[in-house]
């Protein structure tokens, strides 16, 4: 079974092409088409976004390859690392005590409005938070200043009647719990200098729920020189803090949320598709190229010999077979396809797949998206040990790699459409041609 004969794989999108558009464009765009087909788009509705992300594909489409492709081709991971802690961090706020949620208030637009017209001048606490810390040693007007020499992160140990239940276990975030961001005293420094530079006048709350994490996650995405800093506005990072200063609910992150989701759903996933299907590497589809285009030179060296002997015009179309050849496989090469490996159903293994050890290769996407949130490393693969091997690798056994077979069948589905048009294509101008040398009379020069 194959698509539409006029099927068009995804094009290719770059950043410039949506640099343009605002982000209350990019959140309503998103939601409009977040739930509809990807088909018109060349992405088969198996193999949307949210498929991907929810783990509806097979390999080479799951989120570890998503991932892979945004560290070694796009050089964006961080943007699918915040979205899937994200995505983890309201499910677990959401599960929260009402009690605990009810520190961290919803953060709306209007007041995200006021906080910027007011421009983070002194401190005005959330009418909702007041109410709650009322005749508490936070309440407004009973504590004095903060210390400027005291660390602004401190937690106060909490009453007997406060909330201490323990909190979900995330999927995403670190094993031994909050505990362990708490530990951080490096993160608390650099998020507190984030505040600062943002022209926080005013430490946040650090008995609001997850204000540890939210500090690593600035530390770590929204910080200036962060390790996976986020290619965010001056703008958006602005409000974001703004909100952060007031609160941790899910909410206060929504703004570069629907940033980074319109980035990953309409950039990186219409590309990452497109690289997709690209069943070969490089020096497999350049050594393709030459052999669709050495077919057709001979195919029309033969058909050119015939046309000039003394041989009858029926000679003259054997010389279709070598032309169709030749068609069929550029025409699949210039869109990354080998014929050879398309028929067995595999592709080449990637470069950082061919010397990743067979456990390494079964890490799951929670593990690696714990990894990814926790893990103050960059994203940069500069030292990792398969790159000088890969280069070590003399152009012959890279263009006979290592193979696998292609598990998802919507991508297999994608190949066979395009192998068809590839054949169709191949057939019509072939036949053009032969039908041109069979009309040319006869040379009769041997």
């Amino acid at each position: 079974m194959v698509y539409s004969l006029t099927y068009r794989r995804p094009s290719h999108v770059t950043s410039s092409s949506r640099s343009s558009i605002d982000g209350d464009e990019k959140q309503r765009r998103s939601s409009l088409e977040s739930g509809s087909s990807g088909l018109s788009a060349g992405i088969p509705e198996a193999l949307s976004f949210d498929k991907i992300i929810s783990g509806g594909v097979c390999p080479p489409c799951t989120v570890r390859d998503f991932m892979n492709y945004l560290k070694y081709i796009e050089y964006s991971a961080e943007n699918l690392q915040f979205f899937l802690w994200y995505r983890d961090y309201v499910a677990r706020f959401e599960n929260l005590p009402a009690s605990e949620q009810a520190l961290s208030p919803e953060w709306t637009q209007a007041q995200a409005e006021a906080e910027a017209a007011r421009g983070g001048r002194g401190k005005q606490t959330n009418p909702q938070v007041s109410e709650i810390l009322n005749g508490t040693d936070f309440a407004d007007g009973q504590g004095g200043k903060i210390d400027g020499q005291a660390d602004p992160f401190h937690t106060p140990a909490r009453s007997s009647t406060s909330v201490d239940k323990p909190r979900a276990p995330s999927e995403y975030a670190s094993s031994a719990g909050d505990h362990t961001f708490a530990s951080s005293q490096g993160a608390k420094s650099v998020a507190s200098q984030a505040f600062g530079d943002a022209g926080m006048k005013w430490q946040p709350f650090t008995m609001q729920p997850y204000r540890d994490e939210i500090s690593r996650i600035i530390t770590v995405y929204i910080a200036d020189g962060a390790h996976r800093q986020l290619n965010l506005s001056a703008r958006e990072k602005q409000a974001l803090l703004h909100a952060l200063q007031n609160t941790t609910h899910p909410s206060a992150f929504q703004g570069i949320a629907n940033t980074v989701e319109f980035s990953l759903r309409k950039q990186a996933h219409p590309n990452f598709i497109r690289w997709t299907i690209c069943n070969g590497n490089r020096p497999r589809v350049i050594f393709a190229r030459g052999l669709g285009i050495f077919c057709i030179v001979a195919g029309f060296i033969a058909d050119l010999l015939i046309t000039l002997s003394h041989a009858g015009r029926a000679w003259r179309v054997l010389p279709i077979i070598i032309w169709m050849l030749g068609f069929a496989t550029l025409f699949a090469a210039m869109k990354g396809m080998c014929v050879v490996l398309h028929g067995l159903h595999h592709r080449h293994l990637r470069p950082w797949e061919l010397f990743s050890d067979d456990a390494d290769g079964m890490i799951s996407e929670k593990a690696m998206s714990h990894d990814s949130l926790v893990s103050s490393s960059t994203n940069s693969f500069e030292d990792e040990p398969w790159i000088p091997k890969y280069k070590k690798r003399n152009i012959i056994r890279k263009i006979f790699d290592r193979q696998i077979w292609i598990d998802e069948p919507a991508l297999r589905q994608i190949q066979d459409t395009i192998f068809l048009q590839s054949i169709l294509g191949a057939f019509v101008i072939s036949a053009v041609i032969v039908g041109i040398f069979c009309a040319v009379p006869h040379g009769n020069l041997f």
